[in-house]
């Protein structure tokens, strides 16, 4: 019993600096933040009147729905296309070829540009003048695009933009478990005549899949904290089209100077968020195989 009590002390003291440092930025800013959320404030923000849950009524009004919609859909576009192409290159990174370096130094050169950098030189590829991504669709001769000034485009260039932010750091950290799994195993398949698709299928997916379930819980949370090309490409706009619950927040709190009602948008974010964490660990979970 005294040595099960000793044992418990000493891992407190370990996790003490973890925990000091979570309480003064994780979870004393999320109590505040849902203290907030109760409260109608004055012009500088301080807590005025006590509202209850008022300030979480104000959330079914149309354009927090719309951005509801719009960082699912967005969620939607970047996931799924991220992970499935950056398995894709981390495959052919792979390969035993000659100046394989090359192509992995290029595809993870994204790592390197930041979210500010990145919107830029998205705007200047769907400048309608001088972007080359229209150029491209003329040559082919299909009708050109207004990309980021379409409503119907905008969210779909913001997530192209992501997209490619998000790839280089996805595709190294998939390449890194490829290349840990044991050259025995294709080597016995091999042998044992299996061609490539097989090999992938049966050997390599399984043996990364914590990986990519890794990947996939990250890659959600982060595509749900979007902000610097909604900031920067399209302000939420046109027409709301790219209003995101995070953009949303934003400009509750800076433009509009309703900082109650802004917290009661972040206290539903954050639970939109938890809880579907908890449903990728209970629903993928499962199917990740580990040695």
């Amino acid at each position: 019993m005294w040595k099960e009590m000793r044992r418990l002390g000493e891992a407190s003291l370990y996790l003490l600096p973890s925990l000091a440092i979570f309480t003064a930025f994780v979870f004393v800013p999320l109590a505040r933040t849902i203290g907030l959320s109760l409260y109608a404030t004055d012009p500088i923000g301080r807590p005025a009147v006590f509202v209850g849950l008022g300030q979480y009524l104000r959330l079914a009004s149309p354009t927090f729905l719309n951005s509801v919609q719009v960082t699912f859909l967005f969620v939607l576009y970047v996931v799924p296309a991220t992970l499935l192409l950056a398995l894709a290159l981390a495959v052919l990174g792979n390969l035993r070829l000659r100046r394989i370096g090359i192509f992995r130094g290029l595809f993870s050169s994204s790592i390197a540009v930041s979210g500010a950098t990145a919107s830029v030189i998205f705007l200047l590829m769907y400048n309608p003048a001088i972007g080359p991504l229209n150029y491209l669709l003329e040559s082919l001769g299909l009708p050109t695009l207004r990309w980021h000034t379409d409503a119907s485009t905008a969210l779909l260039s913001v997530a192209l933009t992501t997209i490619w932010l998000q790839l280089g750091l996805n595709t190294i950290i998939l390449l890194a478990g490829m290349q840990g799994i044991p050259e025995e195993y294709y080597e016995s398949a091999a042998l044992d005549g299996a061609g490539f698709l097989t090999t992938l299928v049966r050997i390599t997916l399984p043996l990364v899949s914590p990986t990519l379930f890794f990947l996939a819980v990250v890659d959600v949370l982060a595509a749900f904290q979007t902000f610097a090309p909604f900031e920067i490409m399209t302000k939420g706009g046109p027409i709301d089209s790219t209003n995101t619950m995070v953009y949303s927040i934003y400009r509750e709190f800076y433009f509009n100077g309703q900082y109650g009602f802004a917290a009661a948008q972040s206290v539903v974010l954050f639970i939109v968020m938890l809880l579907l964490t908890i449903l990728q660990f209970r629903v993928l979970e499962w199917r990740v195989f580990y040695q």
